[in-house]
């Protein structure tokens, strides 16, 4: 695991080195929904990808995306305006169908390239720039614990959460 280092130091001219032990074929995916609700405070749904998959599959299907619109569906308890990037998991035939067959769910794709417009990439950035800046990880495990810690604190965050969905214009700024 290479780690994200955002700052370090070292002695004039010396080049500061960061060893890290080995390399792993293992990631960590997360899929995240920043929701909000008017009158309501905003939160964030996630779920972490499995680390053993019956399918082999080392990144979330269309299906690992439909579960947290469901559960973010029952807990907003109302309809659902949707914006996606255009990740190849959420233009799938069967997320296309599962869309078409729910009337709650209403979705608008990004353009691509368009990170400034995905709330989610403002959520991203936070997790690198606390949880993830300047440490090395020893092993997978460890990164799966600080990410889902670090997720579980940012959900009770609701002026950070805030700050990632007016940053992107889909809430009104205070």
């Amino acid at each position: 695991m290479t780690p994200p280092t955002t700052r370090t130091w070292s002695r004039r001219r010396r080049t500061p080195v960061v060893r890290v032990r080995g390399r792993s074929r293992r990631r960590l995916s997360v899929a995240a929904l920043p929701c909000s609700k008017s009158g309501q405070h905003s939160r964030l749904i996630y779920r972490p990808c499995p680390d053993a998959r019956p399918d082999g599959r080392k990144s979330f299907s269309w299906q690992d995306y439909r579960d947290p619109l469901q559960d973010a569906h029952h807990q907003l308890g109302g309809p659902i305006v949707l914006v996606w990037d255009n990740l190849n998991a959420h233009l799938a035939a069967g997320m296309r169908r599962y869309i078409a067959d729910r009337d709650w769910l209403t979705v608008y794709q990004l353009p691509p390239y368009a990170p400034d417009l995905n709330p989610v990439e403002g959520i991203w950035s936070v997790l690198r720039r606390t949880t993830t800046a300047n440490r090395a990880f020893k092993t997978p495990a460890d990164l799966i614990t600080a990410i889902r810690h670090s997720l579980r604190q940012l959900h009770y965050r609701h002026d950070v959460l805030d700050g990632c969905l007016t940053g992107t214009r889909l809430l009104d700024s205070p």
